[in-house]
């Protein structure tokens, strides 16, 4: 463990950087445990928070679904030119470079796809309408057409640790896209990635002021705030997914709620795919792949592999093989191939785990 001083994280909120009351709390490398940042937002007004992106949005709003769509577009390519940058403290999340593609070009591609989406898809208005318009008379005096507008609130991405960067990236873009300004709490491991990729964002001057918010720490009361105008996305476990979704405002308000949380996927294997088909050999190369990437810390990674019985010994022995080539260590190390879990604690947590299978 080596000794440095950690960065003190800040929130950006109402056009300033804030970097909270307290001292906070510590970050540290997944990897070699050295200081990296310490994260706090006690004190900062959530409400006030709310109220300035809401008022913030009319610029958005202004804009057309094109404007909006080459923004994005405009931001991935100034965020492309940064990514060495961004790569080198991925490493303190445990990420490899591997890792690190798929968290930071991941996110950036992320941007594009939508700018692309956005120009080919929708018109070049600020207003989107929906299907023909519907007549609610016989003579054709009274008729309706639906109109779509953007919300005139904030939209609050609550994200997981394990992609900092495409995390926030992969709702921000549809968010900006639809005319919204958003309010980003990344979570607290690896929130000095996050923190980082806002900085240059805010610095470009790409977005209008007020279109992005970061709390980095934790939210205090901002949700009981929250009106029917705004939207909450949460990425995370299912428990806190639960708590969040039956608040106070949000139940009350009807506030628009979007949960991602504990996926049970698993990989299957037929009982024709014996050893030396092609379909074997791919089946060990996702699970090996599955393993370890992020060092398995992904959404849509697996809970199970499931084989027939009559497999079980040619899967274990393939897995072993292949699994013994991939390098465990520190994730900036040449020759590394899985990296450190992605906080101390995540370390404790999977150690826990593994105390409660052996028994």
């Amino acid at each position: 463990m080596t000794d440095q001083t950690p960065i003190r994280l800040k929130s950006y909120i109402c056009g300033t950087w804030n970097p909270g009351a307290r001292d906070g709390q510590l970050l540290r490398d997944a990897g070699t445990g050295a200081p990296v940042a310490t994260i706090d937002a006690s004190g900062i007004d959530m409400a006030e928070a709310l109220a300035y992106g809401r008022k913030s949005g009319a610029a958005l709003r202004a804009m057309t679904f094109h404007q909006r769509a080459e923004m994005l577009k405009a931001l991935g390519k100034h965020l492309s030119a940064l990514k060495d940058e961004f790569h080198a403290l991925s490493l303190a999340t445990g990420a490899t470079p591997r890792d690190g593609m798929v968290d930071i070009e991941g996110g950036f591609h992320t941007l594009f796809s939508y700018s692309g989406q956005g120009r080919r898809e929708l018109p070049n208005t600020r207003t989107l309408v929906e299907g023909n318009v519907e007549p609610l008379s016989k003579d054709g005096s009274f008729s309706a057409q639906h109109i779509l507008t953007p919300l005139q609130g904030v939209a609050v991405h609550i994200n997981a640790f394990n992609f900092p960067v495409w995390g926030m990236l992969e709702k921000l873009s549809p968010t900006l896209l639809a005319g919204m300004p958003a309010i980003v709490k990344p979570a607290s491991q690896t929130a000095y990635l996050t923190e980082l990729v806002v900085r240059r964002i805010v610095e470009s001057g790409i977005l209008p002021e007020g279109a992005l918010q970061l709390i980095c720490g934790s939210t205090g009361d901002l949700l009981d705030h929250v009106t029917e105008q705004d939207v909450v996305t949460f990425t995370g476990s299912a428990k806190t997914g639960r708590m969040l979704r039956t608040s106070k405002a949000i139940v009350e308000n009807s506030v628009r709620f979007t949960m991602e949380a504990d996926s049970l996927n698993a990989a299957i294997l037929g009982p024709d795919a014996v050893a030396g088909t092609p379909e074997f050999d791919l089946f060990v190369k996702e699970v090996v792949r599955e393993m370890t990437v992020k060092a398995g810390q992904k959404c849509t990674a697996i809970r199970r592999v499931i084989v027939p019985r009559a497999q079980v010994q040619a899967v274990t022995e393939a897995l072993e093989t292949a699994l013994s080539r991939m390098g465990v260590g520190l994730p900036g190390d040449e020759g590394t191939r899985m990296g450190a879990l992605a906080s101390l604690s995540q370390r404790d947590e999977v150690r826990a785990r593994i105390r409660d299978l052996q028994a």
